[in-house]
C-alpha cells in the first residue's frame, strides 16, 4: 500500500509526465483495438452466406494467398 501511495504522489508532482504517459497508453490501446476490430471484421469472421461450401473462386488465387483457407489449399 505504501508503494501505491508513493506512486500516486510522484505522478501528482509531475503532471506533464503523467499526462504524456496517460496519452501514450490511450493512443496505444485505441490503435490496438481499432486494428484488431478491422482484422476481425475482414479476416477472422466467417462469411455471412447460407452455404459457404458453394462459394467459387474464379481465376488463380495462388499468387495472392487466397487459397490458404480452402480445403486442400488449391483451386482445382
Amino acid at each position: 500500500m505504501n508503494d501505491l501511495n508513493f506512486a500516486i504522489r510522484q505522478l501528482l508532482k509531475n503532471p506533464v509526465i503523467t499526462g504524456i504517459a496517460v496519452l501514450t497508453l490511450a493512443l496505444g490501446i485505441g490503435a490496438n483495438t481499432a486494428i484488431f476490430s478491422v482484422m476481425h471484421a475482414l479476416m477472422l469472421r466467417l462469411l455471412p452466406v447460407a452455404d459457404p461450401s458453394r462459394l467459387v473462386l474464379f481465376g488463380n488465387g495462388d499468387s495472392i494467398g487466397s487459397t490458404d483457407g480452402l480445403p486442400g489449399g488449391s483451386t482445382t
